[in-house]
C-alpha cells in the first residue's frame, strides 16, 4: 500500500496536484483512490464532479482509465462515532462526583474532527479496494496537527484511563457499582477500541509506503515555511519524499518587450528562491509552470501530471532514513557515545533539548517531541549537544552512580 499525502501552505495548488498525480497513477494503470481532508474541500471542483463521503468513480477523459475520489464529512464522523462515548463519559464522570461542567470540558477531546478524518483514511486504505491512497490535506499548520495526533491523543488517553481493557472496567466498576457495570463496560470497550484506532494511525504513518509531499510556490515567505515544515515533519518521524514548486512563471526566451522583461525578472527571483531550497535539502524538487488556464477536469489534470511527472514514476519514495544512529564506545567510564538525530534545522530555529528520565525531550519552534532514548543511553549523561544542517547531535559518556549497577 502507498499513501501520499500532499499538504503545503493555503492557495499553493496542493489540491490541483494531489488531484493530477492521482489521475496520472490512474492512466497509467494504478488503482488509485484521491480523498480529501482539507474542511474546505475543493477536489470536486478540481475534478470537475460531485464528491461525497463514499469514493465514487471518475472516469479520465480519452481512456479508459478510472479513479476514485471522496471528501471526508468530518462533523458526520463526529455525530456516528465520537457523541455516543462521550456521553457515556460524562455520566461515568458526573457519577464519580465530578461537577456536569467539568465533566463537559473533560470529555472534549482535542482535535477530534481531524482524529476522525484520518481514521477514515486508513479504513479506506485498510479495504484493499486500491494500491495507492493520495490525500489532500489540509494547510501545512493544520496537516502538522493532524499527522501529530495520534500520538498525542495516545498519550492523552494514556493519561485519562489505563491500557488494559480490565483495569479500566475495573475503574469504572468501583465508580458506579456493580449494577451499572454493563453500562461502563460499554464505555470500557468503546476506549478499546479508539486506543486501536489511534494504535493503527501511528503504525499507517511510520509505514516505509507513506510519505509527504510538500507543494509550495516560489516565493521567499513560502519557502521559509516550507523549511520549518520540514523541520516539523522531521521532528514528529514523518517521512517527506520530495517538494513541488507550482506556478512558475514560463521563460520567454528570446522575446523582447515590457512583459517579456518582466517574466525574466520575475523567473530570475524564483529561480533564486528555488536555488536556496535546494541547497538545503536533498528531496527531488518538481517544477511546474504557470498555466494560462485553471486545470479543471480530466483532460487538464491529465497534462499537468504529464508535465509534473514526465516518465518519472509519480510514487516513487526515497530511501528512509535512520531517525537516530549511535556511535562511539569505549572501556566501561571511560566510553563516549553520540546520539545523532536526522532533524533538519532552518537557520532560525528556536532549538531547546532537555533530559527527562529515559528520554530527550526535544522542542523547535515551540514544538515539542519526546524521544526514546536507545538502552545504553540511560546510563549516561548528556555532556553536550551540536545542532546543524543535517539535524542534532548530542554527546553522552556513563554515569559513574548508574553504569555499575
Amino acid at each position: 500500500m502507498r499513501i501520499l499525502l500532499f499538504t503545503g501552505k493555503g492557495g499553493v495548488g496542493k489540491t490541483t496536484l494531489a488531484a493530477a498525480t492521482a489521475a496520472h497513477v490512474a492512466v497509467h494503470g494504478g488503482k488509485v483512490l484521491v480523498v480529501s481532508t482539507d474542511p474546505a474541500h475543493s477536489l470536486a471542483d478540481a475534478l470537475g464532479v460531485g464528491l461525497g463521503a463514499q469514493p465514487r468513480e471518475v472516469r479520465l477523459d480519452g481512456s479508459h482509465a478510472v479513479l476514485h475520489a471522496a471528501e471526508v464529512q468530518t462533523r458526520a464522523l463526529v455525530d456516528d462515532t465520537w457523541q455516543e462515548l462521550r456521553q457515556h463519559l460524562r455520566t461515568m464522570l458526573h457519577g464519580a462526583g465530578v461537577d456536569e461542567v467539568d465533566a463537559e470540558e473533560l470529555t472534549v477531546l482535542p482535535g477530534v474532527e481531524d482524529l476522525l478524518a484520518l481514521t477514515e483514511v486508513h479504513r479506506l486504505a485498510a479495504s484493499g479496494l486500491w494500491d495507492t491512497v493520495i490525500v489532500d490535506c489540509g494547510p501545512t499548520a493544520e496537516t502538522l496537527r493532524l499527522l501529530a495526533l495520534p500520538e498525542s491523543l495516545a498519550g492523552y488517553l494514556e493519561r485519562l484511563f489505563p491500557a488494559h481493557r480490565r483495569a479500566v472496567r475495573g475503574l469504572l466498576a468501583g465508580i458506579a457499582g456493580s449494577e451499572h457495570v454493563e453500562r461502563w463496560d460499554s464505555v470500557a470497550d468503546g476506549l478499546g477500541r479508539l486506543a486501536e484506532r489511534l494504535a493503527a494511525l501511528k503504525d499507517m504513518l511510520a509505514e516505509p509506503g507513506t510519505s509527504v509531499r510538500l507543494v509550495l510556490t516560489p516565493e521567499s515567505v513560502v519557502a521559509a515555511e516550507t523549511r520549518r515544515t520540514l523541520t516539523a515533519l522531521a521532528l514528529q518521524q514523518i517521512q517527506v519524499d520530495g517538494l513541488v514548486a507550482n506556478r512558475v512563471v514560463p521563460h520567454p526566451g528570446a522575446a523582447r518587450g515590457a512583459a517579456a522583461g518582466w517574466l525574466r525578472t520575475r523567473r530570475r527571483e524564483q529561480e533564486q528562491v528555488l536555488d536556496t531550497l535546494r541547497a538545503v535539502t536533498e528531496l527531488p524538487l518538481r517544477v511546474v509552470e504557470h498555466r494560462a488556464a485553471e486545470p479543471v477536469g480530466a483532460e487538464a489534470l491529465l497534462a499537468l501530471g504529464d508535465e509534473l511527472y514526465a516518465a518519472a514514476d509519480p510514487l516513487e519514495n526515497g530511501p528512509s532514513m535512520p531517525t537516530m544512529q549511535i556511535s562511539g564506545g569505549g572501556k566501561a567510564l571511560d566510553s563516549e557515545y553520540f546520539l545523532r538525530i536526522a532533524l533538519p534545522l532552518h537557520p532560525a530555529a528556536d532549538l531547546d533539548m532537555s533530559r527527562i528520565g529515559d528520554e530527550l525531550a526535544i522542542t523547535v519552534d515551540g514544538r515539542r517531541r519526546l524521544v526514546a532514548l536507545p538502552a545504553v543511553l540511560r546510563r549516561c549523561i548528556v555532556t553536550s549537544a551540536v545542532a546543524g544542517d543535517d539535524g542534532l547531535t548530542v554527546r553522552f559518556r556513563p554515569d559513574p552512580e548508574l553504569w555499575m549497577r
